[in-house]
């Protein structure tokens, strides 16, 4: 896949660029204490594509707020992937979640609430489809 975007716009007016690779590490933290098992099954590559994938997804959310994409079709384009890969879906229905959470703790402000809402809005739409592959 396209290398992931390192920076993306604050939702927060007047803010630094977000440090998406730091914003995913601390998602991938979260996620394999969740998910332990995700070593045995992909090694060292699940965590690159850990980390890959969610500094994609945080800037599909930045730039959903900033209205330039929309986040549910960016992430039913993933969804689809990962589905047809054998991946557990529902875990990266988790992954926005915690997506939402790190977005909440590290951006802070009130500005930052539109894209943990985003992430958060994605991880239930994923939840309430549970598959992808049918379309």
């Amino acid at each position: 896949g396209m290398a992931p975007p390192t920076a993306a716009p604050s939702p927060v007016s007047g803010a630094a660029d977000l440090d998406l690779h730091a914003l995913a590490e601390a998602v991938c933290a979260r996620y394999y204490a969740e998910f332990p098992d995700e070593d045995a099954v992909y090694g060292a590559v699940g965590r690159a594509w850990c980390q890959h994938d969610n500094q994609h997804l945080l800037n599909w959310a930045a730039l959903d707020v900033a209205g330039a994409v929309v986040l549910d079709e960016q992430v039913t384009w993933l969804a689809r992937i990962l589905e047809a890969r054998g991946f557990p879906i529902l875990r990266l229905a988790r992954s926005l979640e915690l997506g939402g959470e790190v977005v909440r703790e590290a951006v802070g402000a009130a500005g930052a609430e539109p894209m943990a809402a985003a992430l958060d809005g994605s991880a239930a739409m994923i939840r309430e489809r549970e598959t992808f592959l049918e379309d």
